[in-house]
Order: structure tokens, then C-alpha cells, then sequence
């Protein structure tokens, strides 16, 4: 699929921060979806497969995909902060890159963290048509719930055999809520071998 992509950099609370955009070829953007990466400590970047996979679902949907680094990796400026600046960091990134129409929210493991936490911080103001979480890092930090009111609009992911937030945190997360979690049989935290099948779940969702 060939995507138009720019490079560039955006005013954030902790200095500058580095933003991708992807956008649809051949058509008007339908919204603006901000994505949000793995664990700045573990290597996690908005280059992350699953982070790209994600933007690729939102973009053959005709969305423009936002992914960003948050402060401290890349050329995004400051040091981590343990969710806090990061949800910052997604909040202005979201003021800059999706300050009217449609608007979407996407996260993988840590990003699902920070991403669930902008959900609850835009809600009601601004709510998030689509809400796609993957790898809920719910064994590793206090994950805001999603406003019943999205629940519709929300797709959970999580792969059975996830070593790094194990399956049963996610619905002790979920359970609460009554949100429900789909579960990829045999899926690992980054899915190796699964991105496909994830993309299409992802695309399935956003379809409906």
C-alpha cells in the first residue's frame, strides 16, 4: 500500500517532539488517528511493527495515522517520565495534529497506557470515534477505564500467550468495565507471524 508520509516536528511540553504522518494516496482524510508506541526504556519506538501495522489499518481506512516519539527517543526532546509526560506528550500531539474533526486513539503496550489516559483526559470534550488498544500494559501500570460510552467504539487486543503483560492483568483490567477483550489465540506480546491477522482485526473495526 502506498502511503504518503512526512517527517517533521511539533512544539511539546519537554522541548520539540518527532512526528510521523501518514496519509491517505488517494483520498481526503476521514479523521486523524494518534498512535502511541511501546516502553521508551525497552527499545520502543513509533517504528515499532506493530505501531506501523496499526497506522497502516487506520490509513487504508481513510484516516490520516499520527505516530510520534515520545520525549526522550528519537529526536523528540526531554527525558522519560514514567507516563505522566508522555501523556502530555500525546495530548499535544492530539492539539496539533487532530484539533477538529474525527478523531481516533491508539496504543500498543506502554502506548495503550498513555493512550487510555488520553481517552479519559479528551472525554466528553473531545471523544474519540475509534479507540484501538493492543498489549494493555495492565500488569505494569494503572490503566484509566474507557468512558462506557465508548465501549462500542473500542477494540481490545490481547495475544494469549503475551509474556511481557500476561493475558489474565488485561482482563483483570477489563472485567470491571465489562469491556470486552479479543484474544488472538497463540499471539505473543508483538505478535511475530500475526501482524497480518492483527491489521485485518484492526481494519474489521474500524469498518464497523
Amino acid at each position: 500500500m502506498n502511503l504518503k508520509t512526512r517527517r517533521f516536528q511539533i512544539a511539546g511540553p519537554a522541548g520539540v517532539i518527532e512526528v510521523l504522518r501518514d496519509e491517505p494516496l488517494d483520498a481526503v482524510a476521514r479523521g486523524t488517528a494518534v498512535i502511541a508506541h511501546p516502553h521508551p526504556l525497552f527499545a520502543g519506538t513509533m517504528d515499532n511493527k506493530v505501531v506501523q501495522t496499526l497506522a497502516r489499518a487506520f490509513v487504508q481506512q481513510g484516516w490520516s495515522a499520527v505516530r510520534f516519539n515520545f520525549r526522550g527517543v528519537g529526536a523528540s526532546e526531554g527525558v522519560h517520565d514514567n507516563g505522566d509526560g508522555e501523556l502530555l506528550d500525546m495530548l499535544a500531539v492530539v492539539a496539533s495534529q487532530a484539533e477538529s474533526g474525527p478523531l481516533a486513539i491508539a496504543g500498543f503496550s506502554f502506548g495503550s497506557f498513555v493512550a487510555a489516559g488520553s481517552v479519559a483526559s479528551l472525554w466528553p470534550e473531545r471523544p474519540a470515534e475509534k479507540v484501538v488498544l493492543v498489549g494493555t500494559a495492565a500488569a505494569n501500570f494503572p490503566v484509566a477505564p474507557v468512558p462506557v460510552e465508548l465501549h462500542d467504539a473500542t477494540l481490545v487486543i490481547h495475544g494469549e500467550q503475551d509474556d511481557t503483560v500476561p493475558l489474565t492483568a488485561a482482563l483483570d483490567w477489563a472485567r470491571p468495565q465489562s469491556l470486552p477483550v479479543t484474544v488472538v489465540p497463540g499471539g505473543g506480546h508483538f505478535f511475530h507471524g500475526q501482524l497480518p491477522l492483527l491489521k485485518s482485526m484492526v481494519v474489521r473495526h474500524l469498518r464497523s
